[in-house]
Formats: structure tokens, sequence, C-alpha cells
């Protein structure tokens, strides 16, 4: 393993991503997985990489612990809301199909606009299109999806990377949508990684410190 990558479990993870010609650190990883019957399941593995300019924004909990801000919603929403760019990448490690996980990602969006009654038809045609991105991909072991918040702007780019396959890529231009992907994998208690929210809290607890 290079001392440019990251191990997250047994994929490798670049320790940092160039976006807009700045190098953005892997801040946060971890994995999505469930338990059955004991045995564990695990079904892609994450790297948040985030502009180091974030911890700027995060000062006043500065001295915290980790595991004190694991806890902290509060936290987390700064994160999210952060003037800084973002970018998440994710490896699938159990083979899903594009349809299974857009659906995924529609329902846990729609459940979060709704109850901060922010569903309308524009969130929904925005939501439908995701879908429709997804529908007729199929995503392989090792495959990767990516998604890139601007600073400087209120979109996010998703893109796909399938062995054999031509990579591509979509806008999401609805900024109430674009806010709850980010809260998905980012928000805290209720992000769909534990280990990565985790993750992102220790090693910003470290930055924070320094």
């Amino acid at each position: 393993m290079g001392k440019n990558e990251v191990m997250v479990d047994e994929i490798p993870f670049p320790s940092e991503f160039m976006m807009n010609t700045k190098p953005l650190p892997l801040m946060g990883h971890g994995i999505t997985d469930i338990e059955i019957h004991f045995l564990q399941i695990k079904f892609t593995a994450i790297g948040v990489y985030l502009d180091p300019e974030i911890v700027s924004h995060l000062q006043q909990w500065k001295g915290k612990t980790g595991a004190g801000l694991t806890e902290n919603d509060e936290f987390f929403e700064a994160i999210v809301n952060a003037p800084v760019d973002k970018f998440l990448r994710v490896v699938v490690i159990k083979e899903i199909k594009g349809s299974q996980y857009g659906v995924q990602l529609e329902s846990a969006i729609r459940d979060r606009l709704a109850e901060v009654d922010k569903y309308e038809e524009e969130e929904e045609e925005a939501l439908e299109k995701i879908v429709e991105f997804f529908q007729s991909k199929y995503f392989k072991k090792d495959s990767v999806i990516t998604y890139s918040f601007q600073a400087t702007s209120a979109t996010a780019k998703i893109s796909s990377t399938i062995e054999g396959k031509e990579d591509s890529e979509i806008d999401v231009t609805n900024t109430n949508v674009v806010e709850m992907i980010k809260k998905w994998y980012l928000g805290g208690s209720r992000g769909v990684s534990p280990t990565t929210i985790s993750s992102l809290a220790n090693n910003l607890s470290a930055e924070l410190s320094k």
C-alpha cells in the first residue's frame, strides 16, 4: 500500500483528491453495512474529502473529543453547511443494481425533505432524474460513485465509474435535494454510515486541536 493511499476495508482510497486544482485531504471514511443473523454484510466503502478550510468554520467545537462530536448533530450540520468544497467517494463492496441504489437514495432524500416540508414538484422532478441516472446501471464490486459539492455552487455533480463502461455523470441543481444528499452521508446520528460519522468526528477533532 502506497503512503498516498488509505485502506478502507481492503479498498484503497487516495489520501487526497484534486478538486478545482486544490487538494482535498481524506477527512473521514467508513462503510455501509447491515447485520443479518450475526452475519455482517458490507455494501459500500466511503471516503469523505474536505477542504482543510473547513476547520475555520468549526472553531466553536475546538477542544471537544471525537466521541463527543460523534454525538453532536449541530457539529455535522455545520459541516454540511460550511461553504467549502466537499467530495464523497463511494466504492461498491457488494454488487448492487443501480435501480436499487437509486431507490434507496431517493427514499432517504424524500423522507428528509417531507419532514421539513420541502418536498414539492421541483424536488420530485430532481429525484426522478437521479433515479433515472442510476436505473440502467449495474454496480459490480469496485464500481465507484462520487458526489462533488463545490463551495461556490449550490449544485452537486454525481458520477459513476463502472469497469468496461464509459463514465457518466449528472448535475443536481435543486438546492434542497443537494442539501439532503449531503445529510444522507454527513448527517451525524442520521447519516447512512455511523463508521464514517465517527471517523470524521475523530479526525476533525484532531485537526481542531492543532
